[in-house]
């Protein structure tokens, strides 16, 4: 399946097995926030809790610059689009400020925030935080530089990541290879989660999206995997900005209870990072 990690902006704190997302009531914030991302240029920013983000103190989502420039910190007027283009991008200013404090990649950064902004025009009852999305990118790949690999400005690892191999060994289920998955893995016998976002061939085949336009949906490139990822949160949770709907979006991602609360941490890390 899909592994993700995220950060939300403020720091929340996971109660009981379930782990719920609380909103802060007396000034003390319990659960997951998420930041904003930013506004389009020339509009003024307005802080706008992202999906899966309680802020008791929104940090500004990315705010959307030229054709391709990456939007604010926040959602609410992270839309960057241009009379050219109705595709919303992050706001350069945005991108720069949030890399500089959370230590997220720039090129990473960029393509989490467009995915925020590109769902929450396509789906904006999902309320999805650009957080969630990173944390997911951390823990799977650390940003797509996972085996010393960095990404190119095209959003593709220089080296192609690839996820142990499904043989039923080390405690993996066993998965055999099909044509369709050779073509990302290379490996002819058994499947592999493939990508900075460690996609299975059968899940691309159904969330697979070409994000930047570039006429390919490839697990291996950011912009296309980040973008696909939300879709799948999404639909798995609903509306993320509960406990309920972001717990099964996390847990869907990956069925385990330590990697969603993993994901939790690094999101409120990211969150408060963004905030500060």
């Amino acid at each position: 399946m899909v592994r993700i990690p995220s950060f939300p902006e403020p720091v929340y704190l996971v109660v009981g097995a379930a782990a719920a997302l609380l909103v802060a009531t007396a000034g003390v914030a319990i659960g997951l926030q998420q930041p904003e991302i930013g506004t389009v240029a020339g509009q003024q920013a307005v802080p706008t809790p992202l999906a899966g983000i309680v802020a008791a103190t929104a940090d500004p989502a990315p705010t959307a610059g030229p054709a391709a420039s990456p939007a604010p910190e926040t959602m609410s007027g992270a839309l960057a689009a241009t009379a050219a283009a109705s595709v919303p991008h992050a706001a350069t200013e945005w991108v720069t400020s949030r890399a500089a404090s959370t230590g997220i990649p720039a090129r990473a950064l960029v393509a989490y925030a467009d995915a925020t902004l590109a769902v929450a025009q396509t789906d904006p009852g999902c309320h999805l935080g650009w957080t969630t999305l990173a944390a997911i990118g951390a823990i799977e790949s650390g940003h797509g530089t996972y085996g010393g690999t960095s990404l190119g400005d095209d959003g593709r690892p220089l080296q192609p990541i690839l996820g142990p191999a499904l043989d039923g060994e080390g405690g993996f289920a066993a998965i055999r290879a099909t044509t369709d998955s050779e073509q990302w893995t290379g490996d002819p016998t058994w499947e592999h989660a493939v990508g900075p976002m460690q996609f299975l061939t059968s899940t691309w085949q159904r969330w697979g999206v070409d994000a930047d336009g570039d006429g390919a949906a490839d697990p291996h490139d950011l912009d296309d995997a980040a973008l696909a990822a939300g879709h799948y949160l999404c639909s798995a949770g609903g509306d993320l900005s509960g406990a309920d709907g972001w717990w099964a979006a996390v847990r869907a991602y990956n069925h385990d209870d330590a990697y969603v609360e993993a994901v939790l941490n690094r999101a409120n890390a990211y969150a408060q990072a963004a905030s500060a």
